[in-house]
């Protein structure tokens, strides 16, 4: 791609079509990468307990052993997170991105040819935990990149409607996961747990190719593309030191990264109770039948894929803080009445209670994150700090879908503990909104330039404004 693309009305076209190219890119290449991640949370809740953690006594036991594997996956997301951070930073964001995807639909399709424990013993459990590190490590580098090539080659004024490609790309993701689930849930459970749950983790070689034919077309994003060219010319001068992208994020962006952690925690723990730990709670403590619940889940992830396009381009317009604060509140308001009516088995009722839960509540804190976390950071520093703001608080996150089953074990089934905590966590990324400077109307290009962020101004510098 020629660098005059953007001079002139032809160039005006060319650059407003790669956008839409880079945009397609994200959403396809997020929602293959998903796919592969939530097909084993949503196998964690049904089957893999029973395959590679089996008990006689009581079922939930083996549960919470898959959910403990099921969590080795978030311990890694911050390693990857920094790693492909940092080549994506000084290389660019084609290669990590292609890298991550391929690490996972390797590791997503040998997970559905393992043998069992029945078969090969304790040899089972190993091999399952070591590839979930796998997806881990790669899934820690793909949202950062995706996010980025939706948003940097986006214009000024459309970087939160652009940057929900890769939000929609989750849903869909999802979508595909828990239909796929759903489906092979109708087998009887000698053929679902003999052949069945394999079936969604082949499934996703089909989709992996797909990915990496769209992911391999991209270019590099016009904003790294300058900072590089910025790099170069700075590079005959002596006195300029460049730093380790990780070593300038945690020198100048503390603050930033403090206050998108805090946000995406309170976000990350609200979702879960949507895509796992109200399936683990339906299936083990209410009657609603489990192919509602996995129904319930795909009508409101197939909801959010309209849902978080239209979050991110209304933040376009009344700014990215007062949308999300829209999506913790609905979070906030939803979460009792979300496992009372599970208790209720009100099967209706559960369709609804998931749709306004998962499209609006997580909808609009969800859909806005790509352009909020990325006019936080600096060019040179983005890839790192936007993955490193999401990747984290995996580490807690991972723990929350065991550590809620703990929960509900020790309480015969009481979701009080697991609401309280939801509460709280939403209420952290209320403040950290709050906290948090407007962003919407900020030239991406200067972030950082001219100042210390955390030694003068404390807020990641004041939002330079861009014509719309």
């Amino acid at each position: 791609m020629p660098e005059t693309a953007t001079a002139g009305p032809s160039g005006g076209r060319e650059r407003a079509a790669l956008a839409k190219r880079a945009a397609v890119a994200s959403l396809v290449g997020t929602a293959v990468e998903w796919y592969d991640y939530f097909i084993f949370g949503t196998a964690s809740a049904l089957v893999l307990g029973q395959l590679f953690f089996p008990n006689d006594k009581d079922p939930i036991i083996g549960t919470l052993s898959a959910f403990a594997v099921f969590g080795v996956g978030f311990v890694a997301r911050p390693v990857g997170g920094i790693v492909f951070g940092h080549f994506g930073d000084k290389f660019g964001r084609k290669a990590a991105l292609v890298t991550t995807l391929m690490m996972m639909g390797i590791s997503t399709f040998l997970i559905g040819l393992l043998p069992t424990t029945a078969q090969i013993g304790v040899w089972a459990p190993v091999l399952l935990v070591v590839l979930r590190l796998v997806q881990g490590f790669a899934v820690g580098g793909e949202w950062g990149g995706a996010s980025l090539v939706a948003v940097e080659y986006a214009p000024p004024h459309k970087r939160g409607a652009y940057g929900s490609a890769p939000q929609i790309g989750n849903a869909v993701g999802l979508v595909l996961s828990t239909s796929i689930f759903a489906l092979v849930s109708l087998l009887p459970d000698d053929e679902l747990l003999g052949w069945g749950w394999r079936v969604p983790f082949l499934f996703s070689a089909v989709l992996i190719a797909v990915g990496l034919f769209i992911r391999f077309r991209l270019t590099e994003t016009p904003t790294f593309r300058a900072a590089q060219k910025k790099l170069e010319e700075q590079a005959a001068d002596q006195s300029v030191k460049e730093r380790m992208p990780l070593a300038e994020l945690f020198r100048r962006f503390r603050r930033p990264l403090l206050l998108t952690m805090g946000m995406r925690l309170g976000e990350a723990v609200f979702g879960y109770i949507i895509l796992t730990i109200g399936l683990t709670f339906a299936t083990n403590y209410t009657d609603v039948p489990r192919t509602d619940v996995l129904v319930a889940s795909t009508v409101a992830a197939a909801a959010a894929i309209y849902t978080y396009y239209y979050f991110g381009k209304l933040s376009d317009r009344i700014g990215r803080r007062a949308v999300f604060i829209i999506g913790a509140v609905t979070g906030l308001i939803v979460t009792f009445p979300f496992f009372w009516i599970l208790q209720a088995d009100a099967v209706v009722l559960t369709y609804v209670i998931y749709t306004v839960a998962y499209a609006i509540g997580v909808g609009a804190v969800y859909g806005v994150e790509p352009a909020f976390f990325s006019e936080l950071f600096s060019t040179k520093v983005r890839y790192t700090g936007v993955s490193m703001a999401a990747q984290i608080p995996s580490i807690l996150i991972g723990l929350w879908p065991l550590a809620s089953t703990a929960l509900l074990a020790a309480t015969d089934g009481d979701p009080w503990p697991i609401a309280l905590i939801t509460v709280g966590s939403l209420v952290i990324a209320l403040v950290c909104a709050w906290l948090a400077p407007e962003t919407n109307r900020r030239d991406m290009d200067r972030v950082g330039e001219g100042e210390d962020e955390d030694e003068e101004s404390g807020r990641s510098g004041e939002p330079k404004a861009v014509a719309p």
